[in-house]
């Protein structure tokens, strides 16, 4: 595990998956927490590369080839979640408010390109920024996607008090017994799936992805978990248009959660194409996303 503070704020990184353990301010915390020797419950804090959520049938076809993964979801028969958030990554850098980490996922069955990959927990005045970075260092072309599993929180509201605003503009059908999509993104507006403008997650539950996520004008896009006293902000780049949203009926010590996780393509995409990004040999890629307080 590995610390960084910054006045009031402070965050703790975990070494094996380069996941986000906790996040306070003064005190409150802003991410559901684990403990130190305990795997993340739920993905929690996970860096989800190179692919987030779910690859149907844990395979995909990468120039004419068909290329199988290990299925890590067998219940349904996929591969969840990518390939780095059990592996040990090293650090390049630590100092008082920032620390960078490394990993390289190498050529193996399903996946036969190379990888290096950084990513950076930075404190500042703003809270918690995330910064990826994906480098080709392989010899074949091949597309990825970036993805993170926060859980944030209201300070100490219950999530059933609090109200859910998402920048979507769509939302992406699903198989719910495999838990991949079943047909094209529609429109949100006017179905129980327009969070826009707010809505109470008293009786709501999600675990859906949601597209077409939109910047504003400080071309951020901006997802928010509000209360009474406050509430918390989920930010990142336009690469992150979609966002997956999950709210399991119980999290260890907590109740109820809520996850709003960034992601650069929707479930599947290895299959469907969606928003993935390509990277040639030698070529390089980066995005960023954060946590911040709402007084």
């Amino acid at each position: 595990m590995l610390g960084i503070s910054y006045e009031g704020a402070t965050a703790v990184i975990t070494t094996v998956g380069a996941g986000l353990r906790s996040f306070e301010v003064d005190g409150v915390p802003y991410v559901e927490t684990f403990g130190p020797d305990e795997k993340p419950p739920m993905s929690a804090g996970a860096v989800l590369i190179p692919w987030p959520n779910r690859t149907a049938g844990a395979s995909w076809v990468l120039d004419g080839v068909r290329q199988q993964l290990d299925v890590t979801e067998p219940a349904r028969g996929n591969a969840i979640h990518g390939l780095v958030r059990r592996r040990p990554w090293s650090t390049l850098e630590h100092t008082g408010s920032l620390v960078s980490l490394q990993t390289t996922v190498e050529p193996q069955a399903g996946w036969p390109a190379a990888l290096y990959l950084t990513v950076s927990y930075a404190l500042d005045d703003n809270g918690l920024t995330v910064t990826h970075g994906v480098k080709n260092v392989g010899d074949v072309a091949t597309p990825f996607g970036v993805g993170t599993h926060p859980y944030p929180r209201a300070g100490n509201a219950a999530t059933d008090s609090c109200t859910l605003t998402l920048a979507a503009t769509t939302v992406l059908p699903l198989d719910v017994e495999r838990m991949v999509p079943s047909g094209e993104a529609v429109a949100v507006e006017g179905t129980s799936y327009d969070f826009r403008e707010g809505r109470e997650l008293a009786g709501v539950h999600l675990d859906t992805p949601f597209g077409g996520c939109e910047p504003g004008r400080d071309g951020l896009i901006r997802h928010s978990l509000t209360a009474e006293d406050g509430g918390v902000e989920v930010w990142a780049d336009p690469a992150f248009r979609w966002v997956q949203v999950y709210t399991p009926d119980s999290y260890p010590d907590r109740g109820r959660a809520v996850a709003i996780e960034p992601m650069t393509c929707p479930p599947d995409a290895l299959n469907s194409g969606i928003d993935l990004i390509w990277v040639a040999p030698g070529e390089s890629w980066g995005a960023r996303w954060g946590i911040r307080p709402l007084s």
